[in-house]
């Protein structure tokens, strides 16, 4: 990844507030640490799946996998250490199982609390910024479908979309509005920028929304306020959905307006990798641009993806560079208009 060109330094870089989980995350994190020290990372912590759910299941704790994910983003740490917390086992009881989230675990295990055991993990990979869980109690996610059935548990919601072959109608945590971590209201109050993250739009970003007092702090907040929409459809989650899709979800599921700009991807995907997506049910995401502006949400599109793997990912670098230049544009269209 290359060095941006930009002509603040990244310890006078914008306090950047970036909600969400999962790889989308994690990957505006790397591009975001080039640009601004200042970042706070909010996590959901709705997952239960793969080790995490396992972890969660066998201590007790809140899930580590995307904390971890992030911590590891932001890390600066010596390449042995970060080498170290991406391992994997391979074989046994632990197989699959990440040393870096057994290392989050034995941490949880002596601090008072979850988001104690995170901030110490920050400081042994000497990160950028912050990583805050959203909250820390304990929750589950439930969703509710068009066909009036409904599913608890993170991990089995893609498998049930897929098994009634219908959209989701609403997810809700259990226990309903579990209160914030202070420091995350804190953070959002004090941002110069808010980003919805790119990644699972029922499982990674609204579970954030659900937590008591994040959204009163986002609609409160005059932060440029953005939603970076995901490059593709998420097969068992939005086959089918458009920008508009996404935008009207979030506002069903927080509030109307709780996002003023939504970036969009206009690089083109290979025909050989679109197909592939096509035969698991995947496509490009439509960008509607009418009904978003009736939802009054202004669209950027801009080259912002990347193919890895014959994965289509956003690309680190450019996202974050098309972020920081909006909140750059977002700065002098404010001064213009005090100058008025």
């Amino acid at each position: 990844m290359k060095q941006p060109m930009y002509q603040i330094s990244p310890e006078q870089g914008p306090r950047v507030v970036a909600i969400g989980g999962g790889n989308g995350l994690s990957t505006l994190l790397r591009g975001l640490k080039l640009y601004t020290k200042n970042i706070t990372a909010v996590v959901t912590v709705a997952d239960d799946g793969g080790g995490s759910g396992m972890l969660r299941r066998d201590l007790g704790m809140l899930p580590p996998g995307d904390i971890r994910n992030c911590l590891e983003a932001l890390a600066n740490a010596e390449p042995m250490i970060s080498q170290l917390m991406h391992y994997r086992f391979r074989d046994g009881s632990l197989a699959g199982q990440s040393f870096g989230n057994l290392f989050l675990a034995a941490l949880d295990g002596i601090s008072p609390s979850f988001d104690q055991a995170v901030a110490s993990m920050s400081k042994v990979l000497a990160i950028t910024g912050r990583v805050l869980p959203v909250t820390n109690e304990n929750v589950q996610l439930e969703a509710f479908f068009e066909n009036g059935s409904s599913i608890i548990g993170e991990s089995n919601i893609s498998f049930c979309k897929k098994e009634q072959n219908c959209r989701i109608q609403r997810v809700r945590l259990i226990p309903e509005h579990p209160k914030a971590l202070p420091a995350v209201l804190e953070a959002i109050a004090a941002a110069d920028a808010i980003v919805l993250a790119p990644g699972s739009l029922y499982t990674s970003i609204i579970p954030n929304l659900l937590v008591d007092g994040v959204v009163d702090a986002i609609c409160k907040s005059s932060a440029l306020k953005i939603y970076v929409c995901n490059v593709m459809t998420q097969e068992g989650e939005t086959e089918g959905y458009t920008v508009s899709d996404h935008l009207k979800a979030l506002f069903k599921h927080g509030r109307e307006g709780i996002v003023s700009v939504c970036l969009t991807n206009s690089e083109s995907i290979p025909t050989a990798v679109a197909r592939r997506y096509a035969g698991e049910g995947a496509a490009p995401i439509i960008c509607d641009w009418e009904n978003c502006e009736k939802l009054g949400v202004r669209v950027v599109h801009r080259p912002i993806s990347t193919v890895e793997n014959n994965l289509v990912r956003h690309n680190p670098g450019h996202l974050a560079r098309e972020l920081i230049l909006l909140h750059a544009e977002h700065c002098l269209h404010k001064a213009v208009k005090e100058l008025e």
